[in-house]
């Protein structure tokens, strides 16, 4: 009965063992969900981002107004027989 006894008793720990370092282990599904975590959280910015990027293409697409504030602040272009001055402190 004794022995009987033991060999439950490492049974049960080799079990343990398994269930806490083993593959598949409650240490691994923790990493795993924190690293969801993370990637669901870049997807959410990449997401937010494509909006954005398409809210500009259709803001391109409508009308010239949004083009030429395109133009003018990312390019520097001016209309013809406006001037331009530049101040450097």
């Amino acid at each position: 009965m004794r022995s009987f006894f033991i060999f439950l008793l490492l049974a049960l720990i080799a079990l343990q063992y398994k269930l806490w370092f083993g593959e598949g282990s409650v240490t691994q599904f923790l990493h795993l969900e924190n690293k969801l975590a993370k990637e669901e959280q870049d997807n959410k910015k990449l997401s937010d981002r494509n909006l954005a990027l398409e809210a500009d293409i259709v803001g391109l697409k409508s009308g010239e107004k949004a083009l030429e504030d395109k133009a003018r602040t990312e390019m520097g272009m001016i209309k013809e027989g406006e001037v331009y001055y530049q101040c450097q402190d």
